[in-house]
Parts: C-alpha cells; structure tokens; sequence
C-alpha cells in the first residue's frame, strides 16, 4: 500500500475529478451506464479468484486487530458472496434508469407546462466499514443514478475493496465513461475521512456506512450534508394474538441468519398474557441455537442471563439479544420510541387491527408484520442493492438505491409566455 504525506492535495485531486465525471455522467445515456454495470459484473466474476486472495490480506489484517466474529464476518468474501456481488451489479443495471423520469406535470393557466424530474445528486462520497462489497453496491447505485462516487472502505478491508474497484473501472472504461466516475480512497489513512467530510466545493452529499462511532464522527465533523445510517436497534414485538409457529420460525431467523447486519433482531417485547407459554418456547428456541439471552421479569428462564439498563437500546450485533415481558401493545410502543433507532421493527400478530396500530403509532424507516427483519435490505425491496438504510427523516429513508440517490429539478416551457 502507497503512503501519501499530502493528504489535502490527494483528496483535493480525487474531489476535481470527481467533479469532473459527474458533470459527464449526469448525461450518460442509460444504455452505456447498463453497458458498465454488465462489464463490471463480468470483471468481478471473472477476477474473482484475486479477489478472493486479496480477502484473506484482510481476514489476516482483521484477526491481528482482534475483530469479533461478527465483524469478521462482515469482512469475509468467498465464491458465493462474489456470486452476490455479481447479481447485485446486473440487477441495478437491468432496472429502469432513474434519471430524467418525470415525478409530476402539469399546465398552468398563464400557459406554462410544467415537470419535475429526476436528477443526479453530483459527488456522493460513501464512508463504509468492513463489508467489502459495500464496495460494489456503491459503485454500481451511484453509476446508475448518474452521480459520480468517492469511495472510503474500512481499513480493515483496503485490499478486497481494492480489487473490487478494480473491476468497476474495468466497467467504466468497457462502457467508454470517465474512469473518475468511481474513485476509492488509496490510502487506510484517517485524514483522508476528515478531508472528505469537509470538500464542500467537490462533494454534494456523505453516506457513512457503519457503527455508531462512525455516523456519530461523520455527523460531528462534516461540513458536507449527511444521510445517516445509524445502528439497527431492531425490535420484535410479540402480540397476544401471535402464531405460535411463524413466531419461532420469524424471531429465530431475524436473530441468528446473520448476526452482524444492521437488520438483525436486538430486542424481544413479548405480551405479559402470552410471556410463560410462547415467550418462554422462544427464549428456549434461541437459547438451543446458541443465542445468549439477557431477559428480566418472568422470560428469566435457566441458562438466561438478568438483563440490565444497559441491554435496552443496545446493537449487539453478535449472538446475543435482550427479551422483557410488556403489558400491550401500548407499552412496546412506548419502549421502542425510547430505545429504538428508527431503523427497523417488525410485529408478530394474527390481529390485523394490532399490526395496522403498530404501524400507524410509529415511525421507523422501515415497519414488519410477520417477516423476518433480515429483510430489512435493498436487494430484498427489489433494488438490486442498497448503499445504507437511511434513519433520518430528511431526503431517504428506509434503504437508500439509485432512485433514493437522485434529487429533482423542474423543467418549465412555455412559448413566448409573460407574466402579467
């Protein structure tokens, strides 16, 4: 890996580019941003054997910083991974080209016709931890939505992320659009995540990808506008009138297909009437696949561990998940308002006026009934991929894919229209 002493002049250098590439992109013809996603997927399938090597530099970088196996996880790639990559590249390129689609028009009485289209952001830079291909997802979301991307892999995945890069610009150039269209950070250096956060003059728009210590740095020093990712304290609420069987099949998914993804359940609300029966079938049920259970109040079973303050509102991203008893509906509402991140929750009832309740009393990105919050996922929308779940309420929310990466512009015509 090149070390660079002129941080500021690296990064300034990458934002003109990048600058540069968006103006050129923004026109791109939908065809040739096709032509380079379908490249690009070819690239990574065909030089997946180099990407897989160029993985265990990371694995290896990762054990000696003594990352937990979630992350570790996050980090690994292996053939079928790859093959993941891959479908997500040719999905977004195979969807509708979000770029000048017309949201509304109308006609007014002084004669005007009037349109509000879809149009590219400018310069996203996408700040992201771990998961090499965040890498992929990225590029390919910003490529179709004619925004041009710089890219800030975690430090611990510089060599898988590199290697997939490499293929993106194989695309770019198969597809004869400027190679600056999608820029990765060089360098594991951390002053080049400053200097991003503050290129006002080059970027449009941050999207960190990653912990809470990540988003709470990004929303702390950037002067650039911020769609924030921030944790997946996702709850399931058992209702009363809950099945029994899509409860264990659905809390047992949510919680242990995979760990460490932002949309894995954190935190069991199981109704009191139904807590000894049902509630307890499931602490056992998770318990028995290796699930650590932090419970209070009657779901305390043996083998459990007392759950504490510190529990509530906690990502654990790891093989462990927090269950209380709650008097109703009302009640784990009310504990999700307090503890939850707006990122995702999901209902487990046969009351279809309990689900419309839940779904109408809050207001997190994304609401559940009866499915499993590993859903929780642009591929799963239909979006080929995404480039984060967006938590805030401004812009994006929910999983943020090409579409959510395009602002709009209005075009006004009219035929030698004055205004009175």
């Amino acid at each position: 890996m090149k070390d660079f002493d002129n941080i500021p002049a690296l990064m300034a250098d990458l934002g003109k580019r990048a600058k540069a590439a968006s103006a050129d992109l923004a026109f791109a013809s939908a065809e040739r941003k096709h032509a380079a996603l379908i490249a690009a997927a070819d690239a990574v399938w065909a030089n997946r054997a180099q990407i897989i090597e160029a993985n265990k530099k990371d694995l290896e970088f990762g054990r000696e910083k003594g990352l937990s196996p979630a992350m570790m996880d996050r980090l690994m790639l292996d053939e079928a991974r790859i093959q993941g990559m891959v479908d997500g590249l040719r999905t977004v390129a195979d969807q509708t080209d979000p770029v000048g689609e017309v949201l509304t028009e109308w006609d007014m009485a002084s004669g005007l016709n009037i349109q509000r289209v879809r149009t590219p952001l400018g310069v996203i830079g996408v700040i992201y931890e771990s998961r090499p291909n965040v890498t992929a997802d990225a590029g390919a979301l910003c490529l179709k939505s004619g925004n041009a991307v710089i890219l800030r892999g975690g430090s611990e995945s510089f060599h898988s992320s590199t290697a997939i890069h490499a293929c993106l610009v194989e695309g770019l150039k198969a597809a004869n659009l400027p190679e600056d269209a999608i820029q990765l950070i060089p360098t594991r250096d951390r002053a080049a995540v400053q200097e991003l956060l503050t290129m006002t003059d080059y970027v449009d728009v941050i999207v960190p990808r990653g912990g809470k210590g990540l988003v709470g740095l990004v929303q702390r020093e950037a002067r650039v506008p911020v769609f924030a990712h921030l944790e997946g304290i996702v709850h399931i609420y058992v209702d009363k009138a809950a099945d029994p069987q899509k409860t264990l099949d659905v809390v047992l998914n949510a919680k242990t297909r995979r760990t460490g993804i932002c949309g894995a359940a954190e935190c069991l609300l199981i109704h009191q009437d139904v807590a000894e029966t049902l509630g307890r079938d499931v602490i056992t049920a998770l318990q028995a696949a290796g699930v650590e259970v932090h419970a209070e109040g009657s779901l305390a079973i043996e083998g459990s561990v007392d759950a504490t303050e510190e529990d509530w509102g906690k990502e654990f991203l790891d093989s462990i998940i927090a269950a209380k008893p709650v008097a109703d509906i009302d009640a784990a509402i009310a504990h999700i308002r307090q503890y939850g991140s707006n990122h995702t929750d999901c209902i487990m009832t046969e009351d279809a006026q309990a689900a419309a309740y839940f779904f109408e009393r809050l207001d997190s990105a994304i609401l559940m009934h009866n499915a499993s919050t590993q859903f929780a996922d642009g591929g799963e929308f239909g979006m080929g991929a995404e480039i984060g779940i967006a938590t805030g309420k401004m812009h994006a929310r929910g999983p943020v894919g090409a579409a959510q990466l395009t602002s709009f512009k209005y075009l006004v015509r009219g035929n030698g229209t004055v205004r009175s």
